[in-house]
């Protein structure tokens, strides 16, 4: 198949490793269309919920669609906020973390490298 829709009652939930107080969600994996590698989801972070620190194979793309999210990097730290999102690139480290009084709707798409196995995708 060469597209795939999916309709939000579709959204498969599956656990991530070093996610905490969080309710991740699957929109699409790559065995769904042909050649694919994207994983895109919709993750539900709880205040205080998050992800510890890590340098994953993976380029990165949040978006919030409400709440905030705490980011730290090996450079400092800073808030995003509803509208804002952060591209970072394969192997950057970085942990999130919901420091607001709400539930942070994130959107997360991922991509491995070329040469890299895609993400897990269970």
């Amino acid at each position: 198949m060469s597209y795939k829709i999916t309709r939000k009652e579709e959204a498969r939930p599956y656990e991530a490793p070093g996610h905490f107080k969080v309710l991740p969600t699957h929109l699409h994996i790559p065995p769904e269309v042909n050649e694919g590698r994207m994983v895109m989801g919709l993750s539900h972070f709880l205040p205080g919920g998050g992800c510890e620190f890590g340098a994953p194979p993976l380029e990165t793309i949040y978006y919030v669609l409400s709440g905030e999210m705490t980011v730290k990097t090996e450079d400092g730290e800073f808030v995003l906020h509803e509208g804002d999102s952060l591209h970072s690139g394969i192997g950057t480290g970085k942990s999130i973390l919901n420091t607001g009084v709400e539930t942070c709707k994130l959107l997360v798409c991922l991509l491995p490298s070329a040469d890299a196995a895609p993400p897990d995708q269970k």
